[in-house]
């Protein structure tokens, strides 16, 4: 059996992950949480968005906080998520 160099793995792990990919957070706006029921759906709405790998709501503040890979999703997903749910959303800066 040929054994496979190293550096030839190496490369190969390098090559399947884009360099560019990262994890980022966000904290989002949303004005329109005004029940105890309100951050269930925001965080389920979030939930089914692809990338995203933690979300965190403070209801007190109307805001979600939320990680996600940046390959895979971009802010304005997160935002119209939250939107087709009924509660929009804006990117805090």
């Amino acid at each position: 059996m040929k054994k496979i160099p190293a550096f030839v793995i190496a490369l190969a792990a390098t090559l399947s992950v884009p360099a560019w990919a990262a994890t980022q957070t966000v904290t989002l706006s949303v004005p329109g949480m005004t029940c105890a029921a309100c951050p269930v759906t925001v965080k389920k709405a979030l939930s089914k968005v692809e990338g995203v790998e933690k979300i965190v709501i403070h209801y007190d503040q109307k805001e979600a906080v939320v990680t996600f890979d940046d390959a895979k999703t971009k802010v304005e997903a997160l935002t119209k998520a939250t939107e087709n749910a009924g509660f929009p959303s804006t990117a805090k800066h």
